[in-house]
């Protein structure tokens, strides 16, 4: 059976409630126009060891923080809330390291033969390189038409061994 985490959700959020101020009066774009992002990976906490608060940024995560994934985010975050920097951060010891597309591919047909189809048409955007799928990504980024090109694209690592950032781009 599946862990019930839910079932804790109320009582947690009755305090947070408690001490939400006024945050409900924030402004929809975020103060400091920028977008971050950044896995998924549940070591990782961007507002903590970046400073940034409720209302100052987009943060968008998904496995690996790879760019191709957050570009439909990036673009609105840019066209309709007018961020105008991104900051992009991959991280030591990410799950993304450890696989390739045709293990995961094969182990997936294996458990859900009757989805073959569907487990072909993923890419789950593996990388081989930590610092070059850093690289890689802001280039995607800088170099995609729908990408504003004023915008301040910088690469990062986040150390998950230390808590430190080290930039690369």
């Amino acid at each position: 059976m599946s862990a019930q985490n839910y079932q804790n959700f109320r009582a947690v959020n009755d305090q947070y409630a408690s001490q939400f101020g006024d945050k409900g009066s924030l402004p929809l774009p975020p103060a400091k126009k920028l977008t971050i992002v950044t896995c998924m990976d549940a070591r990782l906490d961007p507002a903590a060891h970046l400073g940034i608060k409720e209302g100052d940024a987009h943060v968008i995560r998904n496995a690996g923080g790879v760019a191709k994934e957050a570009l439909r985010s990036v673009i609105i975050s840019q066209q309709l809330l007018g961020t105008r920097e991104v900051a992009l951060f991959h991280h030591t010891d990410c799950g993304m390291l450890t696989f390739t597309n045709s293990q995961l591919q094969s182990k997936l047909k294996e458990a859900y033969p009757q989805a073959t189809k569907e487990v072909e048409a993923i890419d789950f955007l593996p990388f081989p390189n930590l610092e070059q799928s850093v690289k890689d990504d802001v280039e995607f980024l800088k170099n995609h038409p729908l990408v504003l090109d004023d915008t301040t694209i910088t690469g990062w690592v986040y150390e998950v061994e230390t808590g430190k950032v080290k930039q690369i781009v």
